[in-house]
């Protein structure tokens, strides 16, 4: 309630931890749903209306989505931290790469694990990035080969193709807006021009979560 509080007031993070100090409470841990959202990111996130659009941290823990990303991607993991990381569960749930095609699974691989290593140099010793290393590298044989090469990049626009359970294939642009410490991102989804997902992206904006809510009910 809290973070909520803190979100719809557009609080710095000092804001936020002064209000927590003063409800007595302990500052939610980093990657949590709960965690701080840049005031700006979670503003622009909502200007952005029909257009798919969430914050995540350097570690790929969503924070928050907006309807139109949730009704894209789907919900949020149930799970919190850095558990609940999309590059965590890459390597180790093969239903997250249902999202894309399996043409594309290797380079996203490649992707995500120089994007892993470039944030794990900006972050040094943080335990949160070391104890996701070690999970990962003695769950995954596909991780540790990667890893291995030493590959470093930091990721900030990408051409992706989608699927979608219901509208099918999607190529969308993701483009991102990275906080001053390179902790947060604000990644928002354009569908590419020329292609047929102009009118699929226009056609989920007015079904919004409807298909989701379906298929969970």
């Amino acid at each position: 309630m809290l973070a909520a509080l803190a979100r719809a007031l557009r609080l710095s993070r000092d804001e936020r931890d002064y209000l927590f100090a003063l409800a007595g409470r302990p500052l939610p841990p980093s990657g949590s749903p709960a965690d701080h959202v840049h005031p700006g990111m979670l503003d622009l996130m909502h200007r952005l209306g029909g257009t798919p659009a969430q914050v995540v941290t350097d570690l790929r823990v969503m924070l928050v989505q907006n309807p139109a990303a949730r009704a894209l991607l789907g919900p949020p993991p149930s799970t919190t931290g850095w558990t609940a990381s999309f590059l965590y569960r890459w390597f180790t749930d093969p239903k997250s790469r249902a999202l894309y095609p399996p043409e594309d699974h290797a380079e996203h691989t490649r992707s995500f694990v120089a994007d892993l290593r470039a944030a794990s140099a900006r972050r040094g010793a943080d335990p949160d990035i070391r104890a996701m290393i070690m999970a990962l590298s003695a769950r995954s044989p596909e991780f540790s080969k990667h890893w291995a090469r030493h590959d470093v990049s930091f990721r900030r626009h990408d051409r992706k193709r989608l699927l979608h359970p219901e509208l099918g294939l999607l190529e969308v642009n993701c483009l991102n807006l990275f906080s001053e410490d390179g902790r947060q991102r604000l990644l928002w989804f354009t569908p590419a021009v020329g292609t047929d997902s102009v009118a699929k992206l226009e056609l989920l904006a007015v079904l919004g979560t409807q298909i989701f809510d379906q298929q969970e009910s």
